[in-house]
């Protein structure tokens, strides 16, 4: 008699266990899969039933692993991440190269996606997937090839490329300051932002307290300034969208604003640009480097830059990919 084959879970079954063993959270993983905390929580419950044992102790406001879910986890994830892999060089083997790149939200559709088809022309043999996110990811575990993020210069991981820095300036409309004109309302100097209406960035967690009016305005040497009116968003890029349909007035990141100047889309105000001690940076998951395609594409980056004269030189501690 023939033995029958060890049964194995479903597989959406070990991509829930692993995500909520390694965030020690049902909640963040139902945020990485995208599902419900209900659902995951089910999904753990099916894979505890179908293997026999507890592989969580749910405590009160916390979640932890017992003996055997640790164990099941040390094989668990090296087993997902191994088949992610496989499955992407599967791909690449018939669709050619695939080249997947992480940034944020507002690099990629204030700045990258609009470039994006000069790179198609230069490699047209190159599949490139775009994932847009400010959460904090593991390119490894996620099959991530590149990464473009912002962080002080002093802090940019080992070995990564330094692309360009960043600087702010206060940004309207030509619509809009033409209005001011013709309503008397001054911009000729940063006091003069209390008579205007001022787009800012919902910050909660405080991770970007240096693209708040509160920083710009204490730098500029202005306090307590008190506009006539303000308007919130929760996307950088929203904020940008505002400015140019002439709804107030933004702290433009010249990396991300420098084209809508520019094209006469937006305008400079005060004559002032703020530079800060941080910068764009492109960094490499493990053994990504080395592949022709991903130095290719840190290259034509790195160009892309080069073709704005006002983004400035290097740090001298940029490297080359």
């Amino acid at each position: 008699m023939l033995n029958r084959p060890r049964a194995l879970p479903p597989l959406d079954l070990l991509r829930g266990f692993e995500a909520a063993a390694r965030h020690l959270s049902f909640t963040r993983a139902a945020a990485e899969l995208y599902l419900t905390q209900s659902a995951v929580s089910r999904q753990i419950q099916a894979l505890e039933d179908f293997v026999g044992v507890a592989l969580f102790e749910r405590r009160h406001k916390a979640l932890g692993l017992t003996e055997a879910g640790q164990a099941y986890y040390r094989v668990v994830a090296p087993m997902l991440h191994g088949l992610r892999e496989a499955t992407r060089r599967l791909r690449e083997s018939r669709t050619g190269h695939v080249l997947t790149v992480t940034t944020t939200i507002s690099f990629a559709s204030l700045w990258l996606v609009a470039r994006l088809a000069r790179w198609r022309k230069a490699h047209p043999d190159v599949d490139v997937r775009i994932s847009a996110s400010h959460e904090v990811v593991d390119m490894e575990r996620d099959g991530i090839d590149l990464a473009i993020r912002d962080c002080p210069l002093d802090r940019a991981p080992p070995g990564s490329v330094y692309l360009v820095g960043e600087h702010i300036a206060a940004v309207c409309s030509p619509g809009y300051a033409r209005q001011a004109r013709a309503e008397r309302r001054p911009l000729a100097r940063p006091e003069d932002l209390r008579h205007h209406v001022l787009l800012n960035l919902h910050d909660p967690t405080g991770r970007l307290p240096w693209l708040s009016w509160a920083a710009w305005l204490e730098a500029a040497g202005v306090e307590e300034l008190s506009p006539a009116g303000s308007l919130t968003f929760d996307q950088y890029d929203q904020v940008l969208q505002a400015a140019l349909h002439g709804q107030g007035i933004a702290l433009g990141r010249m990396t991300l604003a420098r084209q809508h100047i520019r094209g006469k889309r937006l305008v400079a105000l005060f004559g002032r640009q703020q530079q800060l001690a941080r910068g764009f940076h492109a960094v490499f998951a493990a053994g990504a480097r080395e592949r022709p395609e991903v130095r290719a594409f840190v290259e034509w980056l790195r160009e892309e830059i080069r073709r704005e004269p006002e983004a400035g030189p290097a740090p001298r501690r940029g490297e080359k990919p």
